[in-house]
């Protein structure tokens, strides 16, 4: 199974320019790589779409708002 890199939800959240909710985040990371995806980061590998959510908002990569989550360019690292 292909595993799609963390930066790649990143980068679809900074594209979008909005804020999500944690529901809709979810939806758009399904609706954009698929239902089955798995993501991998430099420390963690098989991640579904609920747990890189959370290893995201862990690493201190959301900007929270009273309209949810969003996520500046300056928060994302530049290695692969």
């Amino acid at each position: 199974m292909k595993q799609i890199h963390g930066h790649e939800v990143m980068k679809m959240m900074i594209e979008s320019e909005k804020s999500y909710s944690k529901d809709e985040l979810k939806k758009a990371i399904i609706n954009k790589f698929g239902e089955d995806a798995r993501f991998h980061t430099c420390s963690v590998n098989n991640m579904d779409a609920d747990e890189i959510i959370v290893f995201l908002e862990k690493k201190d990569k959301f900007t929270h708002s009273k309209d949810g989550v969003s996520l500046d360019a300056s928060k994302m690292c530049s290695h692969e």
